[in-house]
């Protein structure tokens, strides 16, 4: 009978799937069954372990590097997968030297390592004694941030801003809700607090599903920053808002919630049965599309439209840390050729004087700003409809001065912070 797996051992697949194999962290989580057979208390450390060890992947490497007299064979990534993991426990995430060591040795001995045993042994018992000072004189921002992040970053926001940003990048996230009504009630039920935007907050950890009120469909996980762009559209009750690129659906069960006849949109059927049983456990009710929102007709002109583009996702890499290393610039123009096929589409579906809402969960100004200049400049019948930081709870900071909606990693930093998002506000030309 094979040895039950180890929290070390599925964290040392994980960080393979992403680093190796180019898989994005979320789909390495859902396939790996190895993490459903661990406790909870195991499922939870493999996790951190992980995304602990990408969001400061490059001061690891920087430390790991700085221990050795000869390069590890690149071909054979498992030694060094196996000291990152052994580096991040002991200099990041307080665990005790002599776990952090012996677990690394024994994932060497059977995670395809055996022959550099020692060598690992050597180089974490050195970063055991050594590393604190070593951690201290890194510059963590430049090292942990990709290159080309860098200097796009620095360009739209400069650099004590995105200094900010790689600093709330490398926290663990809290949990965000956005419930149906009565938040106060369910801050004091959820032991969360109430942000001014209406979102709940709470320290992440456990099982979402056994929380008050999931089953009940009181709430659903939706970062702070992710729930306003829907609040742009205004008062929606009765209107026919379309979603696109719906999945997996916070948006569509806010514009449910707030009684829209929504149509949901999404060219991925399998994310859309996510958005179905959401609705399902919330009791509410949505138009599910299977279709490409860049060419989607819709049976009648809708009066509202919500288009949430693929996107490189730059700014959701609090959340989702794999991003930082599986995305490219290439990526980004890729994605902006996309986005404009998007944003032509929906303003074909609108009807005159309805509302367009654009957003991505991207930091770069090539899938923002500049695909509204795009369109703008293509004589498309739309015109800008400025956001008013009276419809964002008052924070200036989250309006640009074209009146668009700019959100910041380091927004609200003093609570955990928030996602990148952008978002502009458009209505149809007679």
């Amino acid at each position: 009978m094979a040895a039950e797996p180890s929290a070390r051992a599925v964290a040392l697949g994980l960080l393979a799937a992403v680093l190796d194999r180019r898989q994005p962290l979320d789909d390495a989580l859902a396939a790996d069954r190895d993490l459903t057979s661990l406790e909870p208390r195991d499922r939870a450390f493999a996790r951190l372990l992980v995304a602990t060890a990408l969001r400061r992947l490059g001061q690891l490497d920087a430390l790991i590097d700085a221990c050795l007299k000869h390069p590890l064979d690149v071909q054979r990534p498992t030694a060094r997968h196996i000291l990152r993991l052994g580096a991040v426990q002991l200099l990041f995430l307080a665990t005790p030297a002599h776990a952090a060591v012996d677990g690394a040795v024994t994932l060497a001995d059977s995670g395809g390592a055996r022959g550099l045993k020692g060598l690992i042994n050597a180089v974490l018992r050195r970063l055991a004694r050594e590393g604190a000072v070593m951690v201290a004189a890194q510059d963590a921002a430049r090292l942990n941030l990709p290159g080309w992040l860098w200097d796009s970053w620095t360009a739209s926001y400069g650099e004590a801003t995105t200094r900010a940003i790689v600093a709330v990048l490398m926290q663990d996230p809290p949990l965000d809700l956005t419930v149906r009504r009565d938040p106060e009630a369910w801050a004091a039920m959820l032991d969360a607090r109430v942000l001014a935007t209406g979102s709940l907050r709470r320290v992440a950890g456990g099982e979402v599903e056994r929380l008050p009120g999931y089953q009940d469909g009181a709430w659903w996980v939706q970062d702070v920053a992710a729930a306003l762009p829907a609040r742009l559209l205004g008062d929606v009750a009765g209107r026919r808002v379309a979603d696109l690129c719906a999945a997996p659906g916070g948006k569509t069960l806010q514009l449910a919630a707030a009684g829209a006849r929504v149509v949901a949109v999404d060219r991925a059927a399998p994310r859309l049965e996510r958005v179905r049983a959401n609705l399902a456990r919330l009791k509410l009710d949505a138009e599910i599309v299977v279709a490409d929102a860049a060419s989607w007709q819709a049976s009648e002109p809708c009066d509202a439209i919500l288009l949430d583009a693929p996107c490189s996702a730059t700014g959701a890499a609090r959340r989702h840390p794999d991003v930082l290393h599986l995305k490219s610039a290439a990526d980004v123009v890729r994605l902006a050729a996309l986005q404009d096929r998007l944003l032509d589409n929906a303003v074909r579906q609108l009807r005159p004087s309805g509302t367009l809402v654009y957003c991505t969960c991207s930091l770069e100004a090539a899938e923002g700003p500049a695909r509204v200049a795009r369109l703008l400049a293509s004589g498309a019948p739309v015109r800008r409809h400025p956001v008013d930081s009276a419809e964002l709870a008052g924070l200036d900071a989250l309006v640009t001065p074209d009146g668009e909606l700019r959100t910041l990693p380091c927004h609200l930093a003093e609570v955990g912070g928030m996602d990148g998002f952008y978002a502009a506000r458009l209505t149809r030309l007679e």
